[in-house]
C-alpha cells in the first residue's frame, strides 16, 4: 500500500500512437494519461476500481479541464502525478501534473460523481474515504 502522505507519481513514455501529425502528443490523450495515472493511484492505495463495479458503484466522470504548458512528443518520459483535493458527498476531486524533464507539462482535474447501476447518486463508500487522502499539488 502506498504512503498516505506521499506524493503519488507514476513514470511513462509518450507512445508513437498518442502523437499527432506534427509529432507532438495530441491533446485528448491527456485524459487518457489522467486515467492511467488515477487506476495507478488507486490501486496503490489498494482501491480496486473493478471490485467496485462489481458491487454496483460506478464513478463517470461529470467534469474535466487540462491545461497545456509545453509540448511532448514520442518516446518522452513523463511523470504523472495524483491527488485526491475534495471529496463532496458524492463526488471526488482528482488534480494531476504531468511533467517532462521535471517540468510542468500539463495539469489538470477530473470529477467523478458516485453513482450505482441505475446511474443514481450514492454516498462515497466508507472504505474510499479511509483510505484515499485529500492532498493538493503544489508547485
Amino acid at each position: 500500500m502506498a504512503n498516505k502522505t506521499a506524493l503519488f507519481q507514476h513514470n511513462f513514455r509518450v507512445r508513437y500512437a498518442e502523437t499527432d501529425r506534427m509529432g507532438v502528443s495530441y491533446y485528448a490523450n491527456y485524459f487518457v494519461w489522467f486515467e492511467l495515472g488515477r487506476a495507478e493511484y488507486l490501486r496503490a492505495l489498494g482501491v480496486l476500481y473493478t471490485d467496485y463495479e462489481k458491487s454496483g458503484v460506478f464513478l463517470p466522470a461529470v467534469e474535466a479541464s487540462c491545461r497545456y504548458f509545453q509540448t511532448t512528443t514520442y518516446d518522452d518520459l513523463l511523470t504523472i502525478q495524483v491527488a485526491v483535493s475534495h471529496f463532496g458527498k458524492t463526488s471526488v476531486k482528482f488534480v494531476y501534473r504531468i511533467l517532462k524533464d521535471g517540468k510542468k507539462a500539463a495539469e489538470g482535474y477530473t470529477i467523478h460523481a458516485f453513482v450505482d447501476r441505475d446511474n443514481r447518486p450514492i454516498r462515497i463508500p466508507a472504505e474510499i474515504l479511509q483510505k484515499v487522502p485529500i492532498q493538493e499539488l503544489k508547485d
